[in-house]
């Protein structure tokens, strides 16, 4: 689906300004420091604040000119941070709402299910915790048969037991659905765990978009220690208790991951936790103790003083190794050149 956008917001003390042309998939991460302009714009492509500009998503143009779509005809399902269910109704009497005005009420009871309500279908919805009214808003939005999701901050409200319930529900939306997502959010870690893209606002402006491979490592690194983001899908669980994560490098081995085997994840390898060898793989790993040693080929080396930053080719994947300039040195390392990365531990991004 095909977003357009050039639109501009002046306020008394605040101004927000966002261009954008460009295909919408999956779920794209809105990120950003409190007041550059997040929610700001959510609410202008929702049709909630009317500002300067064009709007279009797909063959469907919702501001141009005189031409301003309300945003009850922009088929936008909005999920906001409380759920705002109608308090007098009951969960089945939000959901049918919904559903009788997008013509869907013929999918009701397999959302309830997908969603896990369908043991409260009979319930007040002032009675719900917060993790269950959530799970009702996010049935009520596909409900509406939505040509775009907008989510803002919808885990922020919620305890960390709830939001683990409630992640997974946004990836199979994400994977699954049948609408793009944006998705605000000022949590690092669920950017990282579900953006495909990522959209960084700053400033009152839109300043940067693109895939969340490219832009998270920026995210999540500070001004002492750099990393990699890996994309990785978890296979069986072996004897000894170690899980085996695949990528197009190869397979780390990491001990005590749940999860099921199949399911893709994230991964942070700090620089720093990356040793560099050069020689015969098998060799190698019989003779030190890190389980990880994957093939990669030397992109570049910036040698700063004491240390040297080594970005590597794995598969394809970008990886970064802080070592010493005199190990650099000793290695003889450049570009072209084939090594060894010995990747001593990971982090998982997943909340």
């Amino acid at each position: 689906m095909r977003l357009e956008l050039d639109l501009r917001l002046d306020r008394p003390g605040f101004s927000f300004r966002a261009v954008h042309t460009g295909d919408l998939a999956g779920l794209t991460a809105v990120f950003g420091p409190s007041g550059s302009g997040k929610t700001t714009l959510l609410r202008l492509i929702a049709g909630f604040e009317r500002g300067q500009g064009h709007l279009r998503l797909g063959p469907s143009t919702w501001q141009q000119d005189r031409v301003f779509v309300p945003p009850h005809r922009r088929r936008i399902a909005t999920v906001f941070q409380e759920a705002r269910l109608f308090p007098h109704l009951d969960v089945a009497g939000n959901l049918n709402y919904a559903a009788r005005r997008a013509g869907t009420t013929g999918r009701v009871a397999d959302l309830a299910r997908r969603f896990g309500v369908t043991r409260l279908l009979d319930r007040p919805v002032t009675g719900l915790s917060g993790g269950e009214a959530q799970r009702v808003a996010l049935a009520r939005a596909l409900l509406t048969d939505p040509a775009l999701i907008l989510m803002d901050e919808p885990l922020s409200a919620l305890d960390a037991a709830a939001r683990a319930d409630i992640l997974p529900l946004i990836e199979a939306l994400r994977d699954e659905g049948p609408a793009p997502i944006l998705f605000v959010s000022h949590a690092r870690g669920e950017v990282a765990r579900l953006a495909d893209r990522i959209m960084l606002t700053e400033a009152g402006r839109l300043a940067e978009e693109g895939p969340a491979a490219d832009l998270l490592p920026r995210l999540l690194a500070t001004d002492t220690d750099e990393l990699s983001v890996l994309t990785v899908t978890l296979a069986g669980a072996e004897p000894d208790g170690l899980r085996p994560l695949v990528f197009p490098g190869g397979r780390l081995l990491v001990p005590d991951l749940p999860g099921p085997a199949g399911r893709s994840t994230r991964i942070a390898v700090h620089a720093r936790d990356v040793m560099l060898a050069r020689g015969n793989a098998a060799a190698l790993a019989a003779q030190v103790s890190a389980l990880n040693v994957i093939p990669a080929r030397v992109v570049k080396v910036e040698v700063q003083a004491a240390s040297a930053r080594v970005t590597l080719d794995c598969g394809g994947v970008r990886l970064l190794a802080r070592i010493t300039s005199r190990s650099a040195a000793l290695l003889d390392l450049a570009p072209g050149q084939d090594c060894l990365a010995l990747i001593k531990s990971v982090a998982l991004l997943d909340d």
